[in-house]
């Protein structure tokens, strides 16, 4: 197999992602919307914001969906329409984009990290349990779920905790856009679902941009007003709110692609299935699917003991991966003194990230360039590098 891996040195670079990709697919559509909102002149909190709201808050299940800046400011307004300010503290993972846990610290409130089921990367719920018997419970006001690379965390058993302990549970669905658990699409469990609309995503602007949905009309007005500095009334200020405004290009650009991620992230299932299948018998850990869950694998993630050596082999045979997340937040200078860590420690989160390993995942990825990673990996391990 040593002279196929030579012969493909010199293929042109997979990306671990690739949103130039998403766009030509859709190219036509794309500029027509795009076309559309610069003829009309109205380019701020108009008609395509509104009409995406409204199919997005369909897509997810649930009546409301309000447009912000980013994923982060997302999860911010979700905290402040829900009250949560200096003094409270909010459950959730080390491992996760940062943004996780700076939108709890910009509303005030201190984060309280717990570890991860080593299989899905998703929230411990033993260690939710433990750490609300602990003497932070006073202070924990919100968990905070992260559906990771596209894999739901596990809803149910959090919604009951939550109902048990009277806590708001506000979803980062940032990675796992259609997603499912028990037939059930992220987003529609918690008391909001906060999205990001980053160009990577499953469902990716071409520029910034975010949303919450909520099935509680009291909290999707409140974050209505706080995206748009506590207004009402235009020019009047309820409450002290924000500026964090989806705008109308980006509205435009995911309408389109929102008639396409259903057929997105099946395509990007039936990458996963092969590469599943073509790395079954190896010594790579592959991804979970329980029964349960529909994963939409924004990340392909395997885990190896020897990650870096891999992945230095894949760069060489024209592959790029990524590792997402190389430190978690816990340990990260800007955070490691003002996150608390619940009880258990951080045992999982912390060996997993010396070995995980994100494939090259997106819609627009050929059966040939699959393979092509799935014989490189191979390669690797048959030939004594492991």
């Amino acid at each position: 197999m040593r002279s196929k891996v030579n012969a493909i040195i010199s293929a042109p670079m997979l990306l671990p992602s690739n949103p130039k990709a998403s766009y030509l697919a859709h190219k036509e559509e794309i500029d027509r919307a795009v076309q559309t909102v610069l003829e009309n002149g109205w380019y701020i909190l108009g008609h395509e914001v509104s009409e995406f709201e409204a199919e997005f808050a369909r897509f997810v299940g649930v009546p409301w969906c309000i447009g912000v800046g980013s994923g982060t400011d997302a999860l911010q307004v979700a905290f402040r329409a829900c009250g949560i300010a200096p003094g409270d503290a909010v459950i959730t993972v080390s491992h996760t984009a940062v943004a996780t846990v700076c939108a709890i610290q910009l509303s005030g409130a201190t984060p309280i990290l717990v570890d991860i089921d080593t299989a899905t990367f998703t929230i411990d719920l033993n260690r939710v349990e433990d750490t609300l018997k602990s003497n932070l419970r006073k202070q924990i006001k919100a968990i905070l779920p992260v559906h990771l690379y596209g894999h739901p965390a596990e809803m149910p058993g959090i919604m009951e905790i939550a109902g048990r302990h009277d806590l708001y549970v506000i979803e980062d669905c940032s990675q796992a856009h259609g997603a499912m658990c028990q037939g059930q699409r992220v987003g529609s469990f918690g008391d909001f679902g906060a999205f990001s609309f980053y160009p990577t995503k499953n469902l990716g602007a071409l520029g910034d941009g975010g949303g919450l949905v909520t099935g509680d009309s009291d909290l999707a007005n409140k974050a209505r007003m706080l995206r748009q500095y506590g207004w009402k009334q235009r020019y009047i200020s309820e409450v002290p709110g924000m500026n964090s405004r989806l705008d109308e290009l980006q509205a435009a650009i995911l309408r389109v692609k929102l008639g396409f991620l259903d057929q997105n992230n099946g395509r990007r299932r039936e990458i996963a299935e092969m590469y599943d299948r073509l790395l079954s018998g190896s010594s790579f850990i592959l991804p979970a699917e329980p029964n349960s869950v529909q994963h939409v694998y924004h990340q392909y993630v395997v885990r190896s003991q020897k990650r870096d050596a891999l992945r230095a082999f894949l760069r060489e045979n024209s592959v790029e991966t990524a590792v997402l997340y190389p430190m978690p937040v816990h340990l990260q200078p800007g955070y490691r003194d003002s996150v608390v860590v619940g009880q258990g420690g951080l045992p999982e989160t912390e060996r997993i990230c010396q070995e995980i390993l994100s494939l090259p995942m997106y819609p627009e990825l050929s059966d040939g360039e699959v393979s092509r990673v799935a014989e490189i990996m191979l390669d690797w391990e048959q030939n004594g590098t492991i």
